[in-house]
């Protein structure tokens, strides 16, 4: 008579540990894809955030170029290289402030003077923004961590489209450029 190697209690032994096995597999691959996932909906959040405060600071832009044109009293020239969060009457979360020599932290915005204060006028510099993560921010990709900057300058109807303001093409308001970030 043969002798069996294994009796049944090793066979239950056995089928309990392949289910085991299986179950802790299954649940890696679905922890795996919920964390894809929830990455993707956070760089997702991120982004629309940014891009959210880029829309709202556009349009503080254009109302106060219209105020200004309206007014007659003020030149649109001397909004150039504002700080456009001081004219929405907001408080944003994201924003520090002034960069004051240090680059904002990931996520966050600040306003960095890149000419010295004169006294009795408003500091001029950029608008600076750090990312979190890879997003797309005014239609610009930006690397976790890299620096996007914008400054604040005068639109002016460009009738010879050479990009240049020539004299005879008049001021149409404020807006946000693209620049690179300076100190980065």
């Amino acid at each position: 008579m043969k002798r069996r190697l294994y009796s049944s209690a090793d066979d239950m032994t056995n089928a309990r540990r392949v289910r085991l096995f299986f179950a802790v597999t299954v649940l890696a691959v679905f922890s795996w894809f919920l964390l894809d996932t929830l990455d993707r909906e956070a760089r997702k959040m991120e982004e629309q955030a940014a891009n959210l405060v880029m829309a709202q600071l556009r349009s503080a832009l254009v109302i106060k170029g219209a105020e200004i044109l309206l007014a007659r009293d003020v030149s649109l020239s001397s909004y150039e290289g504002r700080n456009p969060f001081v004219l929405l009457e907001h408080h944003w979360p994201n924003y520090q402030g002034g960069c004051e020599g240090s680059l904002p932290e990931p996520g966050f915005w600040c306003f960095r003077e890149t000419e010295p204060d004169v006294v009795g006028q408003s500091p001029v510099g950029q608008v600076v923004y750090r990312s979190r993560s890879q997003i797309k921010v005014a239609g610009r990709l930006a690397e976790p961590g890299e620096l996007l900057a914008w400054t604040v300058e005068v639109a002016f109807s460009d009738r010879n489209h050479n990009g240049l303001r020539d004299p005879g093409e008049r001021s149409t308001g404020l807006i946000l450029v693209a620049k690179s970030a300076i100190g980065a």
